[in-house]
């Protein structure tokens, strides 16, 4: 007995000397950063891809909405548009500029074309210097060409074709995949995936500049069949789309796969969101024309056709879509949700599988002129089956029947420093959502702007294609927020907001009208063009129901999240850069115990050559609960996002390269490695791997021609 103590004692302090090490070894990185980054003062600046995987982590968006922007941004970066040559309306199509910006960069490149440097950006009135960083990626200054149209068949002999394939695999085995006894699965058909232990993916793209895209889309999931019995057609998901743009009075033309946007969101948005720590000022959108669906997400699009004409100064978009999608169905044959995930591994999956036919069409006419803008909208959709979530108190408003119909009306109006904007929209039974905003541009260096929002969505408002600026949806909720950029001193931004929210009625797991704080502050200090210090600091308060351990009844009680995070971004001259992250957390319920968390990682970059990349990530964590959970942003394989959260104790490994095999022929691959020191088991259910460690395996293999 007292061998077997102190052979526990043993393994206890091998323990507690492996995690002394790997701490030990990221803070020695992490010093050698800051050492290397004194003489140099130069560091790289925050991409695109950190700031969504920024909105990822704050604003806990759904995967398929992440999957979008991503995947649309990604297009954009790998076909940037000439500054030279580009229009206002394009402008006005770009994702991340206000309107105000696009607006302000129009009448600026009027004046000065043509440019020789995408830096002259700087001399742009409205675009800060931390906007310039994240929109630099997406413009280049090339030759001025005349503009004009070709005819298709020579767009498509001058246009570019792209191979995309990805395949990944986690490495221990998953309870989904195990061996079961023909009795045991009888009983239990859920607990083996129907297909192998891998993901992968194809795409096929071919598109001239902005004028012409049509592309292919292939996936399977890890666990769902490939090429079997269970699925003879090979890959789960297909999609198709094809897209022409400035084609006469027809300014858009969109078929198969597509994403729309009508005004502020209220009606309809499946394209790209508007979260609060994108920018304060960006909350003023815009009818957008229809974009093409190339993500690998299977739900949040839209399969058919739409257009957009344009005639003088009012453009006219309509769309109608027709197609089967996955929902949860009751036993007496009605939708009780729709199923997003795209999951269909197991037989309860499968069973779901395109149960449900769905039509959606919609129109939106809008009038613009250089100060002024109005639109009118309206859309309405219905299913084969009737629409009818499991009755529960919070969810007494919400929209039940076959067919549902909303409209809404849209205005911006810019008079001199002012910008006014909003929507206000109707659902069939007759419930009102209302979103205003208004943007003050001072002529300051010291203030870069003000933005004050005001939103109250009616408790019965029903859009299920809506999404607009919210907390927590467009229904049952009213809010009040207030943001600003300023700039203290020279090379220092501080960009803040704060959102106060209430909730006129009861909401999933809050059994009475509640309230929310959201509060939001992030500094930058860019010792030059390529050195930066960030420190983020974020607060948000909500209650939810809470039981005392020695009660059987429930409370709604307050809980409280601080975030805080410290990075310090190096880029020195000979290709290494480094990114330093220190993360903390602290999350509690009024009147219990605090759950603390954080982590510290360090990314270390290379980029020789053209043909080579490479990215080394170590993090080590340490958390009281999943409430307390931290990120990892690494950078992840082209074309593609990757976030993971992790809780308890333990360390992150990745290591990432890219190399351009031939000619525009490009391999990448990534391998990532989780261990835990607080526990034998990783995940739950078919998800299970019955060890303390997760190896997982990305490659991604595109050509380009």
């Amino acid at each position: 007995m007292q061998k077997n103590f102190l052979d526990t004692q043993i393994n206890l302090s091998k323990s507690s000397m492996k995690n002394r090490i790997y701490l030990f070894l990221i803070i020695t990185s992490l010093i050698a950063n800051f050492l290397l980054g004194i003489p140099s003062l130069y560091a790289q600046q925050d991409t695109w891809k950190e700031k969504l995987a920024q909105i990822a982590e704050d604003e806990e968006l759904g995967e398929s909405t992440i999957d979008n922007m991503y995947e649309e941004l990604s297009n954009l970066e790998n076909n940037p548009i000439n500054l030279n040559t580009v229009s206002r309306v394009q402008l006005e199509r770009f994702p991340l500029l206000s309107f105000e910006q696009a607006t302000s960069l129009a009448d600026f490149l009027e004046k000065n074309r043509p440019l020789y440097s995408v830096y002259e950006l700087r001399n742009v009135p409205r675009l800060d210097y931390n906007t310039i960083q994240l929109i630099l990626p997406f413009f280049y200054v090339g030759e001025t060409l005349s503009q004009k149209s070709l005819p298709i068949s020579k767009m498509i002999k001058n246009g570019k074709n792209e191979l995309q394939f990805r395949f990944d695999k986690t490495l221990e085995e998953r309870a989904g995949y195990g061996e079961f006894s023909d009795s045991i699965l009888a009983r239990y058909p859920n607990r083996k995936y129907l297909g192998e232990d891998f993901y992968t993916s194809f795409k096929y793209s071919f598109s001239y500049r902005d004028k012409i895209q049509t592309g292919l889309v292939a996936e399977k999931d890890a666990g769902e069949p490939f090429f079997k019995a269970d699925n003879r057609k090979g890959y789960d998901h297909y999609g198709f789309h094809f897209v022409l743009r400035d084609m006469g009075i027809v300014e858009t033309l969109a078929l198969g796969d597509y994403r729309m946007s009508f005004g502020q969101g209220l009606i309809l948005n499946n394209s790209f969101a508007t979260p609060k720590s994108w920018t304060s000022g960006n909350l003023i959108t815009r009818t957008m024309e229809p974009k093409r669906h190339f993500s690998t997400a299977e739900s949040g699009y839209f399969r058919g056709a739409a257009t957009a004409i344009e005639i003088r100064n009012t453009t006219i978009t309509a769309f109608y879509s027709n197609q089967y999608i996955d929902a949860n169905i009751s036993s007496n044959g009605e939708i009780t949700s729709l199923k997003t995930d795209g999951y269909h591994r197991v037989p309860l999956d499968t069973a779901k599988c395109n149960n449900t036919h769905e039509q959606v069409m919609g129109a939106n006419v809008n009038y613009r002129t250089e100060h002024f803008q109005f639109g009118a909208s309206g859309i309405y959709y219905r299913y084969n089956r009737n629409y009818n979530p499991t009755p529960r108190d919070y969810n007494l408003y919400y929209f039940r029947g076959r067919e549902n119909s909303n409209f809404g009306i849209d205005y911006s109006y810019r008079f001199s420093r002012f910008v006014f904007g909003g929507e206000t929209a109707f659902s069939q039974n007759g419930s009102v959502a209302t979103l205003n905003s208004l943007q003050y541009l001072p002529n300051t260096p010291r203030l870069g702007g003000v933005s004050l929002s005001y939103r109250n969505y009616s408790k019965s408002y029903q859009a299920l294609y809506g999404q607009a600026f919210s907390e927590s949806g467009i229904q049952n909720e009213e809010g009040l927020y207030v943001g600003t950029t300023i700039y203290p001193i020279s090379k220092l931004t501080v960009q803040t907001y704060i959102d106060f929210i209430r909730y006129p009625y009861l909401r999933y797991n809050v059994d009475e009208p509640s309230r929310a704080i959201d509060l939001y502050a992030n500094a930058v200090y860019s010792f030059s063009r390529n050195s930066q210090f960030e420190l983020r600091y974020k607060l948000k308060q909500k209650e939810k129901n809470t039981s005392y351990p020695d009660e059987n009844s429930t409370s709604v009680l307050p809980y409280v999240t601080h975030k805080l995070r410290m990075r310090y971004s190096l880029t020195l001259g000979n290709g290494w850069n480094f990114r330093t992250n220190a993360d903390g957390v602290m999350y509690q319920v009024q009147y219990f115990p605090r759950e603390r968390g954080w982590m510290i990682s360090q990314n270390v970059g290379y980029k020789g050559s053209k043909k080579w990349q490479s990215d080394f990530y170590a993090g080590y964590f340490d958390t009281d609960s999943y409430n307390s959970r931290v990120y990892s942003y690494e950078r992840n394989l082209l074309n593609t996002f990757y976030m993971p959260s992790f809780y308890g104790n333990g360390i992150r490994l990745a290591l990432s390269a890219k190399y351009r095999l031939i000619a525009n022929l490009t391999l990448a691959v990534k391998a990532g490695y989780s261990r835990y020191f607080d526990r034998d088991v990783i995940g739950s259910g078919t998800e299970q791997i019955d060890e303390n460690h997760r190896t997982d395996v990305f490659t991604y293999l595109k050509w380009q021609f």
